[in-house]
């Protein structure tokens, strides 16, 4: 089994999957957690890499989003082609499932490979393109601008406090003020009343 292999054939799957998709859930997504995944792995030498950076890559496969499957069907497809081992296929598919804030809301994986591609999508939830990803979603799904902005308190200001592993925690910091400081700006440049951001 050729590990460099299989990464560089699973970034072509996944430009493939998602080729077309422009609400934020895309191929561009996926290689930003991709590279989240690479920069959190170098302080953790225990963790697989091999494990760490294809889940990153299969993490939204299946997103029910996007894709009308069950039991990981897409992931699952793409590495019994690639003749992953059947232990290591369950182990991937145990952090896939573990990564959406949704389903796994206050929920730490337990292992340093689960930990550490859920921080490595989270961070991709928040800051800048936290911001972006927001709008182009509510705006695919016909969500009015107040709801997005919801969406900042509903889950995207509490992601910071539920990081696992300090360099995603570090990461965060910036990208958390970085979208209260819109927020400021939005509700002053629509006229509205100026959320509470205490705590947050």
């Amino acid at each position: 089994m050729n590990k460099d292999t299989i990464i560089s054939d699973a970034i072509e799957y996944v430009n493939k999957l998602f080729q077309g998709n422009s609400d934020g859930h895309g191929a561009d997504h996926t290689m930003r957690v991709y590279h989240n995944a690479k920069a959190i792995i170098e302080g953790y030498p225990e963790a697989d890499s091999f494990v760490v950076l294809l889940s990153a890559l299969l993490h939204d496969a299946d997103d029910h989003k996007l894709f009308n499957t069950e039991n990981n069907m897409n992931a699952r497809s793409f590495m019994e082609q690639n003749e992953i081992p059947s232990e290591t296929i369950e182990q991937i598919c145990c952090i896939i499932n573990s990564v959406s804030f949704s389903q796994n809301r206050g929920k730490s994986p337990a292992t340093t490979e689960g930990k550490i591609v859920q921080d490595a999508d989270r961070l991709d939830a928040i800051g800048a393109i936290g911001i972006a990803r927001t709008f182009a979603y509510g705006g695919k799904v016909g969500r009015p601008l107040s709801d997005s902005v919801q969406h900042f308190y509903d889950k995207l200001l509490l992601l910071k406090d539920e990081l696992n592993t300090d360099a995603a925690k570090e990461i965060a910091q910036k990208r958390h003020k970085y979208m209260l400081d819109f927020l400021e700006e939005y509700y002053l440049e629509s006229g509205g009343i100026r959320a509470c951001h205490e705590g947050l």
